[in-house]
């Protein structure tokens, strides 16, 4: 009986073992910061510096897939030309990306 009295009394005494149980959770929040958050900031990052440097004549792909050409630009609203006589205007966060030169129309 005193056997176990002791090795009941001896696990409770490691000071050490309630700072390592945190050490997983350290690694994992480091595991998601690398593979998701900061990937995730910088893609956010190229998005807001693509809306500032928008200008009239940019062909463009919106997040809906509508391509076209950028014919007025305000501070929150860009229109674009999608046929000869069809002008969209939208919001300027719904601009996707600019169109590449050899991509076809």
């Amino acid at each position: 009986m005193n056997a176990v009295a002791w090795a009941q009394a001896g696990a409770g005494n490691d000071p050490t073992g309630g700072l390592l149980s945190f050490v997983p959770f350290l690694l994992i929040f480091v595991v998601f910061y690398f593979l998701l958050i900061l990937p995730q900031q910088r893609r956010a990052k190229k998005q807001r510096e693509l809306l500032a440097a928008l200008k009239k004549g940019d062909k463009v792909i919106t997040t809906a897939g509508i391509w076209g050409t950028i014919t007025n630009l305000d501070k929150e609203t860009v229109t674009v030309q999608i046929a000869d006589n069809t002008k969209i205007r939208l919001q300027r966060d719904y601009v996707g990306r600019l169109r590449e030169t050899e991509e076809s129309s």
